[in-house]
């Protein structure tokens, strides 16, 4: 990791930066008003700054014991290759470690599948296929 001074907050990122964070990195767009609703209610949330720049973001959602998926992980492109995204998926593991049961299910969507394999996450076909609608 290049020798930036960063800071790690275990939160959810503030919606404009959400937003922002979404566009840059090219996850599909989401709107300021359902984002200001969404991140309280997330279960787990983690963002990083450089400079009081908020460069990645990761957080958790789900019932809180049996079923977790992790969503919106980003780095922003200036700060990729890094290791922030590492970094955002180390902590969001170590929660999972604090507060999921046994045989609780971890889900996610994976853009960099390499990244999250680093983490033990397999691909679950042929077994299962993901899917997914957008309302």
């Amino acid at each position: 990791m290049q020798q930036h001074h960063y800071k790690i907050i275990e939160q959810a990122v503030n919606a404009d930066d959400f937003v922002r964070l979404r566009l840059i990195t090219g996850l599909t767009p989401r709107p300021l008003e359902a984002a200001k609703q969404a991140l309280p209610n997330s279960l787990y949330g983690v963002h990083i700054c450089v400079a009081e720049q908020t460069i990645a973001m990761g957080r958790v959602v789900g019932d809180g014991a049996l079923n977790f998926d992790i969503v919106d992980v980003a780095v922003d492109p200036e700060f990729q290759g890094q290791g922030f995204g590492r970094l955002i998926m180390q902590r969001i593991m170590d929660y999972l470690d604090r507060a999921a049961f046994k045989g609780a299910y971890i889900t996610l969507m994976a853009d960099v599948p390499e990244l999250y394999s680093k983490f033990g996450f397999k691909l679950s076909r042929p077994a299962s296929e993901g899917m997914y609608i957008i309302k």
